[in-house]
Protein backbone atom coordinates (compact mmCIF):
# COMPACT_ATOMS: atom_id res chain seq x y z
CA UNK A 1 0.00 0.00 0.00
CA UNK A 2 1.04 3.87 -1.27
CA UNK A 3 2.43 5.40 2.06
CA UNK A 4 0.22 7.92 4.06
CA UNK A 5 2.44 10.92 3.19
CA UNK A 6 1.63 10.02 -1.05
CA UNK A 7 -2.25 8.82 -0.44
CA UNK A 8 -2.48 12.16 2.15
CA UNK A 9 -4.44 14.20 -1.15
CA UNK A 10 -6.50 11.25 -2.24
CA UNK A 11 -7.61 9.90 1.65
CA UNK A 12 -8.52 13.45 2.42
CA UNK A 13 -11.68 12.96 -0.63
CA UNK A 14 -12.17 9.23 -0.09
CA UNK A 15 -11.50 8.36 3.62
CA UNK A 16 -8.83 5.79 4.83
CA UNK A 17 -11.44 3.25 3.90
CA UNK A 18 -11.40 4.46 0.23
CA UNK A 19 -7.67 3.96 -0.11
CA UNK A 20 -7.64 0.54 1.95
CA UNK A 21 -10.45 -0.42 -0.67
CA UNK A 22 -8.31 0.60 -3.89
CA UNK A 23 -5.01 -0.79 -2.10
CA UNK A 24 -6.72 -4.35 -2.11
CA UNK A 25 -7.92 -4.06 -6.00
CA UNK A 26 -6.60 -5.81 -8.82
CA UNK A 27 -7.56 -3.75 -12.48
CA UNK A 28 -7.23 -5.47 -15.70
CA UNK A 29 -5.82 -2.81 -18.63
CA UNK A 30 -5.95 -3.83 -22.25
CA UNK A 31 -4.29 -0.86 -24.11
CA UNK A 32 -1.84 1.18 -23.45
CA UNK A 33 -1.73 4.08 -26.56
CA UNK A 34 -2.97 7.58 -25.88
CA UNK A 35 -6.20 6.18 -24.02
CA UNK A 36 -5.09 3.46 -21.97
CA UNK A 37 -1.61 4.76 -20.53
CA UNK A 38 -3.23 7.87 -19.11
CA UNK A 39 -6.14 5.40 -17.25
CA UNK A 40 -2.74 2.98 -15.97
CA UNK A 41 -0.89 6.12 -14.28
CA UNK A 42 -4.06 7.96 -12.83
CA UNK A 43 -4.83 4.55 -10.74
CA UNK A 44 -1.61 3.99 -10.10
CA UNK A 45 -1.27 7.85 -8.73
CA UNK A 46 -4.96 6.65 -7.69
CA UNK A 47 -3.38 3.75 -5.13
CA UNK A 48 -4.82 0.65 -7.04
CA UNK A 49 -2.67 -2.04 -5.50
CA UNK A 50 -2.39 -4.63 -7.88
CA UNK A 51 -2.69 -4.13 -12.06
CA UNK A 52 -2.41 -6.20 -14.98
CA UNK A 53 -1.14 -4.61 -18.50
CA UNK A 54 -1.88 -6.13 -21.28
CA UNK A 55 -0.45 -4.42 -24.91
CA UNK A 56 2.15 -6.29 -27.51
CA UNK A 57 3.11 -3.13 -29.17
CA UNK A 58 6.63 -1.30 -28.77
CA UNK A 59 6.68 2.40 -28.44
CA UNK A 60 7.28 4.23 -31.80
CA UNK A 61 8.12 7.99 -32.84
CA UNK A 62 4.51 8.34 -33.95
CA UNK A 63 3.47 7.75 -30.43
CA UNK A 64 5.05 11.20 -28.71
CA UNK A 65 2.75 13.26 -29.77
CA UNK A 66 -0.74 11.61 -26.73
CA UNK A 67 0.96 8.41 -25.15
CA UNK A 68 2.46 8.62 -21.75
CA UNK A 69 5.30 5.89 -22.32
CA UNK A 70 6.71 7.41 -25.20
CA UNK A 71 9.54 9.32 -24.87
CA UNK A 72 12.87 9.25 -26.92
CA UNK A 73 14.21 7.36 -23.95
CA UNK A 74 11.77 4.86 -24.39
CA UNK A 75 11.65 4.44 -28.02
CA UNK A 76 11.73 0.75 -29.04
CA UNK A 77 10.70 -0.38 -25.56
CA UNK A 78 7.44 -2.84 -25.04
CA UNK A 79 4.97 -0.11 -23.80
CA UNK A 80 4.15 -2.79 -21.40
CA UNK A 81 7.81 -2.83 -19.75
CA UNK A 82 7.70 0.96 -19.72
CA UNK A 83 3.89 1.55 -17.90
CA UNK A 84 5.50 -1.22 -15.11
CA UNK A 85 8.30 0.71 -14.68
CA UNK A 86 6.33 4.33 -14.85
CA UNK A 87 3.46 3.02 -12.01
CA UNK A 88 6.69 1.49 -9.89
CA UNK A 89 8.26 4.49 -9.69
CA UNK A 90 5.19 6.35 -8.27
CA UNK A 91 4.37 3.38 -6.16
CA UNK A 92 7.38 1.32 -5.39
CA UNK A 93 4.63 -1.43 -3.27
CA UNK A 94 1.90 -2.16 -5.73
CA UNK A 95 2.21 -5.27 -7.87
CA UNK A 96 2.31 -5.01 -11.49
CA UNK A 97 1.57 -7.74 -13.69
CA UNK A 98 2.50 -7.31 -17.22
CA UNK A 99 1.80 -9.36 -20.66
CA UNK A 100 3.55 -8.35 -23.79
CA UNK A 101 0.77 -9.78 -25.95
CA UNK A 102 -2.25 -9.22 -28.43
CA UNK A 103 -5.38 -9.77 -26.53
CA UNK A 104 -7.47 -12.61 -27.94
CA UNK A 105 -9.31 -15.64 -26.70
CA UNK A 106 -6.59 -17.83 -26.45
CA UNK A 107 -4.68 -15.10 -24.05
CA UNK A 108 -8.24 -14.53 -22.53
CA UNK A 109 -8.04 -18.47 -21.47
CA UNK A 110 -5.08 -18.15 -19.71
CA UNK A 111 -5.88 -15.10 -17.10
CA UNK A 112 -7.04 -15.38 -13.79
CA UNK A 113 -10.34 -13.58 -14.39
CA UNK A 114 -11.73 -14.20 -10.69
CA UNK A 115 -8.25 -12.10 -9.47
CA UNK A 116 -9.75 -8.90 -11.52
CA UNK A 117 -11.97 -6.12 -9.53
CA UNK A 118 -12.43 -4.24 -12.90
CA UNK A 119 -11.38 -4.16 -16.11
CA UNK A 120 -10.78 -1.15 -18.71
CA UNK A 121 -10.90 -1.77 -22.39
CA UNK A 122 -8.25 0.52 -24.12
CA UNK A 123 -7.90 -1.35 -27.06
CA UNK A 124 -7.99 -0.19 -30.86
CA UNK A 125 -8.75 -2.81 -32.58
CA UNK A 126 -12.63 -3.98 -33.37
CA UNK A 127 -12.58 -7.76 -33.07
CA UNK A 128 -10.19 -7.93 -29.57
CA UNK A 129 -12.40 -5.19 -28.31
CA UNK A 130 -15.33 -7.44 -28.76
CA UNK A 131 -13.85 -10.52 -27.25
CA UNK A 132 -12.54 -8.60 -24.04
CA UNK A 133 -16.08 -7.70 -23.66
CA UNK A 134 -17.52 -11.33 -23.82
CA UNK A 135 -14.75 -12.32 -21.57
CA UNK A 136 -15.11 -9.83 -19.01
CA UNK A 137 -18.90 -10.53 -19.52
CA UNK A 138 -18.65 -14.11 -18.96
CA UNK A 139 -16.29 -14.32 -16.33
CA UNK A 140 -18.55 -11.87 -14.21
CA UNK A 141 -16.06 -8.68 -14.04
CA UNK A 142 -17.54 -5.07 -14.29
CA UNK A 143 -15.68 -3.47 -17.18
CA UNK A 144 -15.99 -0.14 -18.82
CA UNK A 145 -14.98 -0.01 -22.57
CA UNK A 146 -13.67 3.29 -24.26
CA UNK A 147 -15.12 4.48 -27.78
CA UNK A 148 -13.37 6.59 -30.76
CA UNK A 149 -10.88 9.04 -29.36
CA UNK A 150 -9.28 9.24 -33.24
CA UNK A 151 -9.72 12.27 -35.45
CA UNK A 152 -11.41 14.38 -33.04
CA UNK A 153 -10.65 17.84 -31.30
CA UNK A 154 -12.86 18.35 -28.50
CA UNK A 155 -11.87 16.48 -25.66
CA UNK A 156 -15.43 18.45 -23.51
CA UNK A 157 -17.58 16.05 -25.48
CA UNK A 158 -16.41 12.91 -23.98
CA UNK A 159 -19.45 11.14 -21.69
CA UNK A 160 -19.99 8.11 -19.79
CA UNK A 161 -23.19 6.54 -21.58
CA UNK A 162 -24.55 3.12 -22.48
CA UNK A 163 -23.19 2.20 -25.55
CA UNK A 164 -26.30 1.70 -27.12
CA UNK A 165 -27.23 5.04 -26.74
CA UNK A 166 -24.13 6.15 -28.53
CA UNK A 167 -24.24 8.17 -32.13
CA UNK A 168 -21.74 9.35 -34.55
CA UNK A 169 -19.24 7.29 -33.49
CA UNK A 170 -17.78 4.10 -35.97
CA UNK A 171 -16.54 2.57 -33.83
CA UNK A 172 -19.12 1.98 -30.98
CA UNK A 173 -21.69 1.07 -33.90
CA UNK A 174 -19.76 -1.85 -35.53
CA UNK A 175 -19.44 -2.68 -31.46
CA UNK A 176 -22.77 -2.81 -31.42
CA UNK A 177 -23.82 -4.88 -34.25
CA UNK A 178 -20.57 -7.11 -33.15
CA UNK A 179 -21.87 -7.56 -29.45
CA UNK A 180 -25.26 -7.94 -30.25
CA UNK A 181 -24.20 -11.19 -32.29
CA UNK A 182 -22.31 -12.42 -29.04
CA UNK A 183 -25.21 -11.77 -26.72
CA UNK A 184 -24.11 -8.58 -24.95
CA UNK A 185 -26.91 -6.03 -25.66
CA UNK A 186 -25.26 -3.33 -22.59
CA UNK A 187 -21.68 -2.24 -21.98
CA UNK A 188 -20.69 1.22 -20.13
CA UNK A 189 -18.59 3.25 -22.19
CA UNK A 190 -16.44 6.53 -22.27
CA UNK A 191 -17.34 8.07 -25.56
CA UNK A 192 -17.23 11.03 -27.70
CA UNK A 193 -20.47 13.20 -29.75
CA UNK A 194 -18.21 14.55 -31.49
CA UNK A 195 -18.72 13.81 -35.30
CA UNK A 196 -16.33 11.66 -36.29
CA UNK A 197 -14.09 11.93 -39.67
CA UNK A 198 -15.15 9.32 -42.62
CA UNK A 199 -12.23 8.20 -41.84
CA UNK A 200 -12.69 7.01 -38.70
CA UNK A 201 -13.35 3.09 -39.28
CA UNK A 202 -13.13 0.06 -37.00
CA UNK A 203 -10.06 -2.08 -37.60
CA UNK A 204 -8.23 0.63 -39.22
CA UNK A 205 -4.28 0.47 -37.69
CA UNK A 206 -3.75 3.24 -35.44
CA UNK A 207 -1.32 5.19 -37.34
CA UNK A 208 -3.90 5.57 -40.18
CA UNK A 209 -5.83 7.72 -37.84
CA UNK A 210 -4.77 11.20 -36.77
CA UNK A 211 -4.89 11.84 -32.70
CA UNK A 212 -3.99 14.67 -30.43
CA UNK A 213 -2.51 14.98 -27.12
CA UNK A 214 -5.57 16.33 -25.04
CA UNK A 215 -8.46 13.85 -26.59
CA UNK A 216 -7.22 10.27 -26.12
CA UNK A 217 -5.68 11.47 -22.90
CA UNK A 218 -9.17 12.75 -21.62
CA UNK A 219 -10.92 9.61 -22.22
CA UNK A 220 -8.44 7.73 -20.36
CA UNK A 221 -8.61 9.66 -17.29
CA UNK A 222 -12.45 9.78 -17.50
CA UNK A 223 -12.28 5.72 -17.73
CA UNK A 224 -10.22 5.63 -14.75
CA UNK A 225 -12.34 7.66 -13.00
CA UNK A 226 -14.90 6.06 -13.12
CA UNK A 227 -12.92 2.30 -11.85
CA UNK A 228 -11.59 4.97 -9.25
CA UNK A 229 -14.56 5.52 -8.06
CA UNK A 230 -16.30 1.88 -8.03
CA UNK A 231 -13.26 0.26 -6.10
CA UNK A 232 -13.20 3.14 -3.62
CA UNK A 233 -17.13 2.95 -3.12
CA UNK A 234 -17.73 6.83 -3.65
Amino acid sequence: MMNREATARTEQMIGREGCERLAGAHVLIVGLGGVGSYAAEALARGGVGTLTLVDYDHVSESNINRQLVALRSTLGQLKVDVMRARMLDINPDAVVNVLAVKFSKAVADTLNWASFDYVIDAIDALSAKVELVVQARAAGVPIISAMGAANKFDPTQFTVTELFNTMNCPLARFMRKRLRKRGVDSLEVVFSSEQASPADVADLPAPDLGSLPFVPSVAGLILAGVVFRRLAGV
